[in-house]
């Protein structure tokens, strides 16, 4: 099979023909029909996380149909097409039996901890557990991003946060987590502000649903939870940051009203040092969210299905495993608006 393959942290990935993978046992093997470009994936390109060893294959967000099965499959045949989340649990310990395998103990993670879906084929473990059928009526657009970043803002806001019909909610970094974010509380009722120093990803924010949007460019923390507002005239019940920098998750902790609830998403390269008197003094709710249970994926689907939200929109371009490789390179110096999507 055809896949894209790092060699060596930072430098550009080829495109290089690789055997085709075995179904692991109780899991599956996929014909990837489209895989997303998302910024985790430059995080392991860049050597940022741990678990991933070279020459490795990234790409954790897929949608596809299974081509194999591994013995011992019982809830998934081959043929259906399928998604699954980019955090698997194993099946087995506490936390998933409990619905919980997003914080799994022994979990898996396609372009982690082995290789992903930036390939023609990809390896599933516990397939019965973590993969989703998605049927054939949704186009791939829609259900690509489902793995990792819809996935990941819909726990944070539903499961998480709490989020309730007409409340402000302000969603910090307008990437693709954050444009999901902003998409998934104007299905939900809710009243999104967003925040980004790119006017681009703004523009974006409010064509999906942001009825606020605040440039914090050349804004600190202190000025940006003024900006935010100052535009909004009310203080947020809800905050969500999706960028992991210290500066913009005291922004979102600043611009809370009290007793609101803080959802943080973004991944920090170091510790961050934060404002937690006003956690105190507020009595603010700080939260994690980190992927979602492949079981809870039917509250999600069926916002797609209804029309309610549309991750198809945010796609703003397609690309082929070469154009991937640079893709991947280019990351690392900027971030373009919108989703890309790529067709092995």
């Amino acid at each position: 099979m055809r896949a894209v393959v790092i060699e060596q942290f930072g430098l550009r990935p080829e495109v290089r023909d690789l055997p085709a993978p075995a179904a692991p046992p109780g899991g599956a093997v996929l014909d990837v029909e489209a895989t997303g470009l998302c910024r985790s994936d430059h995080h392991a390109f860049a050597g940022h996380d741990s678990d991933v060893t070279l020459p490795h294959v990234p790409g954790h967000e897929l949608v596809g149909r299974v081509a194999a099965l591994g013995d011992d499959v019982r809830t998934v045949r081959v043929g259906d097409r399928v998604t699954t989340p980019f955090v698997e649990g194993c099946g087995r310990c506490r936390w998933c039996r409990e619905g919980a395998s997003q914080i799994c103990p022994d979990q898996t993670q396609p372009g982690f901890t082995h290789d992903g879906s930036w390939a023609e084929q990809v390896a599933i473990r516990a397939a019965d557990h973590n993969l989703v059928p998605v049927g054939e009526d949704l186009p791939a657009e829609a259900v690509v991003t489902l793995g990792c970043r819809f996935a990941t803002a819909y726990r944070a806001l539903t499961a998480r946060a709490g989020l309730r019909a007409g409340e402000a909610v302000v969603v910090i970094g307008c990437g693709g987590v954050g444009l999901s974010a902003v998409m998934i509380a104007a299905s939900l009722g809710a009243r999104p502000i967003a925040v980004d120093v790119d006017p681009g990803a703004l523009d974006l924010a409010r064509a999906h649903g942001a009825e606020v949007v605040v440039d914090s460019r050349g804004l600190d923390s202190a000025a940006t939870a003024a900006a935010i507002l100052d535009a909004a005239g009310e203080r947020p019940t809800v905050s969500v940051e999706a960028l992991g920098r210290e500066e913009t998750t005291d922004a979102a902790l600043l611009a809370l009203s009290p007793l609101g609830r803080h959802v943080q998403i973004g991944l920090y390269s170091a510790p961050p040092r934060l404002a937690m008197p006003r956690v105190i003094s507020e009595e603010l709710t700080v939260l994690g969210s980190h992927g979602m249970a492949a079981e809870d994926y039917p509250g999600l689907l069926a916002l797609v299905r209804e029309g309610s939200l549309r991750p198809q929109d945010l796609v703003t371009r397609t690309l082929d495993l070469e154009q991937a490789c640079d893709a991947l390179v280019e990351l690392g110096r900027r971030t373009r608006p919108g989703v890309g999507v790529i067709r092995p």
